[in-house]
Formats: structure tokens, C-alpha cells, sequence
């Protein structure tokens, strides 16, 4: 698997990478569309770097599987929690993986309902994320329950001692809203991808690849009939997944909110987790997508308009972030609740004021600088800032979590917590599977969805303008998909 060749840089094409209109640069037709996305898949052997890559990350995946094996045979006390702290990096890294799935449900269903036709080069890849998060984060509320051969006590399924679950409490919560996340986002990545498995069906070479594909293609031909139906179901998941965006991290926010700890039993936590959630993931997008774009070749495809769009987003989100920040304080001290204010001038000033001030720092300062467009259009520049957001959002879960707990009502129980290396491992494991993941995707299925680039090229409109936002063409352009481009 080659660099795929690009003729030039977007600033050289002599289009305007700011004119909406222009979101596939390069003269790029039909043809070359599908040569140039199937390419990456249909190398025979991907490149050393490839190979490296999944190496350190399958065997960091590798650790993650043993430091949780450990853990099962030993028992939670191989964690850093104690009797003050009894949640520790386990919630802190489930939230986090929580949020960073969500700018992909956003990208596709939210941008899909409102017309935004710069989604269709980066929602293939968002949506991928989306998945490979949940399944990281799905990993930690089963394990940290301590006793995991009785975690199917979370599942209102009838057992043995006749038992149900205890609908109010927030870890069934959880298990309800993240479920149901990975469903539809699945269902809907899954759908929107059958229409370029098919055309890797009819490209591929050998035996295996052309069964492999062609089962999940499910017979896809691309009739008007597949796809009227095709257009239904994937609107019809749309409009399911978009309120899943408001209410997954409202619902994990609810675990803290419904809490009578200090710090935690505020009002403001759906909104101000969800605004989180969507910054964190657009930075997460933002940190793998840059390098995908420049290794592979897809310049022409994911243009600076579209990561200046991104960028505008992770703006808006990380202000709404750092007004959730002040609007914490502003509360505590409006409330007259000598324990709030505590909570608050502890986070800021106590013994764990270091983790404060480095979500600060790069949660409310670094995404300001993306008021300047010249940052905003500068790879290396945008890419360390993304990098800034995903450490500042991991320490906002930190801080929320550990602060309130260490010191709370008894100043007799106070107690300082800090992750063993097992804590330690287990989140660097995750990001092994996290990584492996996104590389068996790469390497095996298209990460630009190619038919729904070609419904914004202006060929794809029949007077030969701007595209339609919808698949008003679907029908011509995956004849021509299908076809070859012909």
C-alpha cells in the first residue's frame, strides 16, 4: 500500500479552499474517486510503516489484555482506590472513551440532518472512531464493578436467584445509554458503507476478498430500488442517533449529577458533558485524520476547508466548555454552600491544583487560538492543539472525579489517591486497542465513504452545479461507481 499520488496541494489547484462548494479538489472525476480510495484497500501488502505501527499497538493491546486479566485474578486492589477514593482512573477512562465517540455520531447524523455537505469526506472515519471508542469504553464499567463473573446482574435478564436489576442505579444507567449508542452507530456505519463495499466487490481479485465483501455488500447492485430503500433507512438512523449525541453523556454525566458529593450535585453537568464530549471527539478525529491525510494521499479529498470547519467546531465546543468552567464557580459561590465552595477552591488550589491547571490550560487557552486562521489552516499547528485537547479533556475527568471524592463532608477521611502501574498500563492498553483497531480499518475498508463524495461534486447535479446535500443522483453516480466511472 503505496503513498497514492497527489498532483498537487490544495492551495495549488486553483481552487478556493474556503468556497464550500469546492470540497473535492484536484479536477478529481468519478473514476479517479474510486481508483484513489480503493487503492489504499486493495494494495497487495501495506507499507513497513503499516506493519510497525500495528506491531507497538498489538502489543499494547497485548498489555491491556493482561493487565485485565491480573486485575480479574487478584482483584481491584491492584488499583490505586482506596476507601476515600472508591473511583478511580477505571470511571475516568471510561468517560473519556465515552466522549471521544461522540463527534462521530455528530459528524454523520447531526451534520446529515442539517445539509452540511462537508461531512461526507471525514464521516466515514468519525464513524469508525465512534465504534472503536465505545468498545474501549465498554471495557471499563465491566471490569470495575470488581466481581465481574456476576456482571450479567447489570442486565435486566432473569437469573437464577430470580433477581432484577436496581433501576436506580447509575451503572444500569450506563449500560442502557452506551448499549444503545454502540447499536445504532454501528447499524448506521454499517449502512452507510454497503453502497463502496459493493464496489470493492466488483474490483476485487481474489476469491476470498470478492466472498468477504460481497456477504457484507448483502447483494447490493445499485437499482433505484436499493437506493430509495437505502436513502430511507440511512435518514431513518439519522434521526434515531442524533438525540443519542444529547443523551449518552447525559446520562454518564447523571452518574456524578444524581450524587450528593460536593462538586458533583450540580445541574449543569448533561450540558456541559455533552459540549465536552463533542470537543473531545472532534479533537480525537482531528489527531488521527491529519496524519491519515497526508500518508495516504487524501489532500484533494479532506481539504483545509473541511479541518477549518472542524476547527471552528472544537472553538465553539471548548468555549462552551470553559464558560461550564466559570459558571462551576460562579454557582458554588451564589449558592452559599460552604461545602460547594470548598469543592471548587479545592479543585484550583488543593493538593491536585497541577491536574486543574493543565485542563485549563488546554481545554479553555490552546483551542482560543483557532480565532486566527492562519492556525486554523496550519497542519502542524492544529494537530498539536488537537493533542493539547485530548490530555486537557482526560485531566477534566480526573479532576471531577478524584477532587470531590479525596476530600469530602469528613475531613478525618480525607485521603490523597494516586494510579498504580496498573492503572497506568490498562489505559495505555486501551489505546493499544484503540489504535489497532483504526489500523485493521485503514488497511481492510474505505475510510473516505466514495459514494457519498461524489453526490457533492458538481458532475454528480444534473445542470452541472453544486451537488445536491441529499442522493437526489445516487442512481448515475453508482452506475458509473460500479462501472468504473465510465
Amino acid at each position: 500500500m503505496n503513498r497514492v499520488p497527489v498532483s498537487a496541494e490544495i492551495d495549488n489547484t486553483g481552487y478556493d479552499p474556503g468556497t464550500p462548494t469546492d470540497l473535492v479538489l484536484g479536477g478529481e472525476t468519478f473514476t479517479s474517486i474510486t481508483d484513489r480510495i480503493c487503492g489504499i484497500v486493495e494494495q497487495p501488502k501495506p507499507p513497513k510503516a503499516w506493519y510497525i505501527a500495528i506491531t507497538v499497538t498489538g502489543s499494547l493491546t497485548l498489555v491491556l489484555f493482561a493487565m485485565l486479566f491480573h486485575l480479574i485474578t487478584t482483584g481491584i486492589g491492584v488499583w490505586g482506590v482506596n476507601s476515600t477514593v472508591g473511583w478511580g482512573w477505571a470511571i475516568v477512562n471510561f468517560v473519556f472513551w465515552v466522549g471521544i465517540g461522540h463527534a462521530g455520531t455528530l459528524i454523520s447524523a447531526i451534520l446529515f440532518l442539517l445539509r452540511q455537505k462537508w461531512r461526507t469526506s471525514i464521516n466515514r472515519f468519525a464513524e469508525a472512531m465512534t465504534i472503536f471508542a465505545v468498545v474501549c469504553a465498554g471495557i471499563f464499567p465491566a471490569v470495575h464493578v470488581g466481581r465481574i463473573w456476576l456482571v450479567h446482574w447489570l442486565f435486566p435478564i432473569p437469573n437464577y436467584q430470580g433477581m432484577w436489576p436496581n433501576f436506580r442505579s447509575p451503572l444500569l444507567w450506563d449500560v442502557f445509554a452506551v448499549g444503545t449508542y454502540a447499536t445504532v452507530s454501528l447499524l448506521f456505519w454499517y449502512t452507510g458503507m454497503v453502497p463502496d463495499l459493493a464496489t470493492l466487490r466488483d474490483r476485487a481479485k481474489g476469491k476470498w476478498r470478492k466472498m468477504a465483501y460481497g456477504f457484507f455488500a448483502i447483494g447490493w447492485r445499485g437499482s433505484h430500488r436499493h437506493w430509495h430503500r437505502y436513502e430511507k433507512a440511512y435518514l431513518l438512523l439519522a434521526g434515531l442517533a442524533t438525540p443519542l449525541v444529547l443523551s449518552v453523556h447525559s446520562v454518564v454525566s447523571f452518574d456524578f449529577a444524581v450524587a450528593q458529593i460536593p462538586g458533583w450535585h450540580t445541574t449543569i453537568f448533561p450540558p456541559y458533558f455533552v459540549a465536552g464530549a463533542v470537543f473531545s471527539g472532534f479533537a480525537m478525529v482531528g489527531t488521527l485524520l491529519v496524519p491519515a491525510r497526508q500518508f495516504f494521499g487524501l489532500k484533494h479529498f479532506i481539504t483545509k476547508h473541511h479541518l477549518d470547519n472542524m476547527n471552528k467546531i472544537i472553538l465553539a465546543t471548548g468555549s462552551m466548555v470553559g464558560y461550564a468552567y466559570a459558571m462551576e464557580f460562579f454557582i458554588a459561590w451564589y449558592g452559599g454552600n460552604p461545602n460547594e465552595t470548598f469543592a471548587f477552591v479545592n479543585r484550583a488550589f488543593g493538593p491536585y491544583a497541577w491536574a486543574y491547571w493543565i485542563m485549563v490550560s488546554c481545554n479553555v487557552i490552546s483551542p482560543q487560538l483557532f480565532w486566527f486562521k492562519k492556525i486554523r489552516h496550519s497542519l502542524p499547528l492544529m494537530w498539536i492543539i488537537y493533542i493539547f485537547v485530548n490530555i486537557g479533556m482526560w485531566f477534566e475527568r480526573f479532576v471531577i472525579t478524584v477532587t470531590s471524592l479525596s476530600r469530602d463532608f469528613l475531613p478525618s477521611s480525607w485521603a490523597y489517591y494516586a494510579p498504580t502501574k496498573i492503572d497506568i498500563l490498562t489505559f495505555l492498553g486501551s489505546f493499544g486497542l484503540f489504535l489497532t483497531l483504526t489500523l485493521l480499518f485503514v488497511r481492510f475498508l474505505p475510510m473516505v465513504a466514495m459514494a457519498e463524495v461524489k453526490t457533492v461534486m458538481p458532475a454528480a447535479s444534473v445542470h452541472g452545479g453544486p451537488a445536491h446535500p441529499v442522493g437526489d443522483y445516487h442512481g448515475d453516480i453508482n452506475d458509473r461507481h460500479n462501472k468504473g466511472g465510465k
